[in-house]
């Protein structure tokens, strides 16, 4: 952002009584980039470098976070009607255009008072907006264990990898893949299948550290896991517990070949935006897939 900008805009947010924050939607844990008083008294300190998501996530918590997360990504307008320390506000968040038609910065403004009262606090608002949200999930969601479909882990991998080739950032993509399945499904039968799948799932949700990161079931025995990391050994090492998160889960898998309790097998990509010319939708299939050369754990 160039300095005299940056500063004119800085002076215009700081005179606003409203929390209001800029956000850089180009890279992909959307830090703030500016913010004015208010702001950084409902932050509770100096957000500026801190991804917006974070600060979501520790105001209001992970649900919302993870609905901002998808608004960023969609580079729409969009409004969250939210109750925090007992006042309603209504956090909007409207993108900022370039010349190129692209949205390189989101403001965010919290809207509070009697504006909030009039639009967001109705029940008709809040019936629309959670209708709304129930047809999302439905179309993006896996009916078995409530976390988001190949369908929609794939677009969102499009949209983070296209912003990473554009910034020269990387991101990292894990498959873990429960072994012996097909046996578990045997000995045990569908419905407690089901369990363990969304037993496993939920181990491996637990460990996302950013609302930026996403997991979904890739297909019947195999999640997969978006994390914006560069740092392949720390990415394994993530990898790692995760996998010794789900065998201490203790579900008794009888025909394993690895052991007597149900384990996952895992598969990790770091691709380097400003290296690798790839389609988002080959990285993905050769993570779910195993491709010849692909680092196992």
């Amino acid at each position: 952002m160039d300095s005299v900008d940056r500063d004119i805009l800085q002076a215009v947010i700081d005179g606003a009584a409203e929390p209001i924050g800029l956000i850089s939607t180009t890279q992909p844990d959307w830090p703030v980039l500016l913010e004015n008083p208010a702001f950084e008294k409902l932050a509770g300190d100096s957000a500026i470098g801190t991804p917006f998501t974070d600060i979501i996530e520790a105001l209001i918590g992970r649900d919302l976070a993870l609905d901002v997360s998808e608004a960023l990504r969609s580079g729409q307008e969009t409004s969250f009607p939210i109750e925090l320390g007992g006042l309603e506000y209504l956090l909007t968040l409207v993108p900022i255009l370039h010349d190129d038609d692209s949205a390189r910065y989101c403001a965010a403004y919290w809207r509070g008072g009697a504006a909030v009262s009039a639009v967001a606090g109705s029940e008709m608002h809040r019936a629309f907006l959670k209708a709304k949200r129930r047809v999302r999930d439905l179309s993006r969601d896996d009916p078995v264990t409530g976390l988001l479909n190949a369908k929609a882990f794939a677009e969102i991998l499009e949209h983070d990898w296209a912003v990473a080739r554009r910034e020269g950032s990387s991101l990292a993509v894990i498959a873990f893949e429960i072994d012996d399945f097909d046996a578990y499904v045997e000995v045990f039968g569908r419905h407690a299948a089901d369990t363990c799948l969304r037993r496993v799932g939920q181990a491996v949700r637990k460990f996302l550290r950013r609302a930026s990161d996403v997991v979904a079931r890739a297909d019947s025995a195999t999640f997969c896991v978006l994390a914006h990391s560069s740092d392949e050994p720390s990415v394994t090492e993530f990898a790692s517990k995760i996998a010794s998160a789900v065998r201490e889960l203790g579900l008794h898998h009888p025909r394993s070949s690895i052991g007597r309790f149900v384990t996952i097998a895992c598969r990790v990509r770091c691709v380097d935006g400003s290296r690798e010319d790839v389609d988002a939708g080959e990285i993905f299939a050769s993570v779910v897939a195993g491709a010849p050369g692909m680092h196992e754990t």
